[in-house]
């Protein structure tokens, strides 16, 4: 009797779903391929949204474009957004973390009693609190990749596991007034106006170079060059964006330094994740696992950090509500805190399935959903309405991400 080896399954290359480009015809205008962008990116539809979102709110409260209530919007996102940066890593992979709120009241909780209870020096305290986040993310990790439990089950877990640990770490208290200057500086300090623009040109600039510099090399490699129009028009906007946001908020106390710590650590993860082979790696885990495994990655190892790092961020989310709020208390964390962080990312294009998106949505879907919050707490909405709004938007994006994902399917595309 002859027996038949199996053929061998062809290679996939693991990084293929997470790098694809839409590849329409090399003969398209920089007009045609303009429109065709502004119709499929999420991150566009949902600075649309921002933009209708603000037209609703200025029509209804003539308060909401003010100086000060744009500037108590930056200052309400900061918190929100950094918890966001470390979700976008986890929702990359095609993982959820449901435990960050309670992550960032514990981490406050720790700063807290540090600074208050035993006199630690503040710096000190962040950094006990960090690194507790750090060892959190580690624990979860470690137990999903390893043991191969679902992330929902053990960050479901964990989020009651770390409310009960802040809870306890309070103690009979319940709640500590925050006084010292290193804490309560973060957010709230804001910048000089002549540092604040100083710091936009500088960023400008360097975005300008980045995309150059960024064409130069795709250029070079012989790979699909974006038309220099979109190119053009994405960096007017941006830096239009910037100067406006500058000089509106320079009105009223200027820009919050908790504000440049929420740009900086997304212009930082931005730059792992697209720029790095570690990047590289987590997209491609989270668009096909197996195949990335295949091709001898350790998806495990790479999973494990993206939990070390999204807890670390979700720590410093607590760290930055803490300053804000000059106090911590058992509430720290807990409420809508865990939905707006998850929120924000999806609503801004970043996939639940995995291996789509960027780390730039924390920040957009930080301003859209704290955009609507802010907008209803004008219009003194009760907190009931607040939440099915929010919870319907978050629907809606959900659904339209499944639509999409069920059209790339179609089309061929991961």
């Amino acid at each position: 009797m002859s027996t038949t080896s199996p053929t061998p399954a062809p290679e996939v290359d693991p990084t293929a779903s997470a790098v694809a480009l839409d590849r329409d015809g090399d003969d398209a205008s920089g007009v045609q391929a303009l429109l065709r962008t502004a119709a499929n990116a999420a991150s566009l539809r949902a600075i649309v949204v921002l933009a209708i979102i603000w037209v609703i709110f200025t029509v209804a409260n003539d308060r909401f474009l003010t100086a000060g209530n744009l500037t108590n919007l930056t200052l309400q996102v900061a918190a929100t957004g950094t918890i966001s940066v470390g979700v976008v890593l986890v929702l990359l992979l095609g993982e959820i973390d449901l435990s960050v709120g309670a992550v960032s009241g514990l981490a406050g909780a720790i700063m807290g009693v540090l600074s208050v209870q035993h006199g630690w020096n503040g710096w000190l305290a962040i950094a006990v609190a960090l690194a507790a986040g750090a060892g959190i993310g580690l624990l979860q990790g470690s137990i999903v990749t390893w043991l191969g439990i679902p992330s929902f089950v053990i960050t479901l877990a964990g989020l009651l596991t770390w409310q009960g640990f802040q809870l306890k770490t309070l103690g009979d208290a319940g709640s500590l007034n925050v006084t010292d200057p290193v804490i309560t500086n973060l957010a709230n300090t804001f910048l000089a106006e002549w540092l604040a623009w100083t710091v936009a040109l500088v960023a400008i600039g360097l975005m300008a170079a980045g995309a150059l510099v960024a064409r130069q090399r795709r250029s070079a490699a012989g790979l699909e060059l974006e038309p220099m129009l979109l190119t053009g028009v994405r960096l007017g906007a941006i830096a239009i964006a910037i100067v406006v946001a500058v000089y509106v908020v320079n009105q009223d106390r200027g820009v919050p330094v908790s504000v440049i710590i929420l740009i900086g650590l997304v212009v930082i993860f931005d730059a792992l994740i697209t720029r790095t082979r570690y990047g590289r790696h987590v997209l491609a885990a989270g668009g096909n696992e197996e195949a990335t495994r295949r091709a001898g990655i350790a998806t495990r190892r790479v999973k494990t950090v993206v939990f070390v790092l999204a807890s670390t961020m979700a720590a410093a989310g607590g760290v930055l509500a803490a300053s804000r709020a000059l106090a911590v208390n058992q509430s720290s964390g807990s409420g809508d805190v865990l939905l707006l962080a998850i929120a924000g990312p999806v609503i801004a294009g970043v996939s639940l399935f995995g291996g789509r998106g960027s780390v730039w949505a924390a920040l957009l879907g930080a301003l859209v959903i704290g955009s609507i919050s802010n907008g209803m707490d004008l219009l003194g909405l009760e907190s009931s309405v607040k939440f099915i709004i929010t919870g319907g938007v978050l629907a809606a994006a959900v659904v339209l991400d499944a639509l999409a994902r069920k059209q790339r399917m179609s089309q061929g595309r991961s």
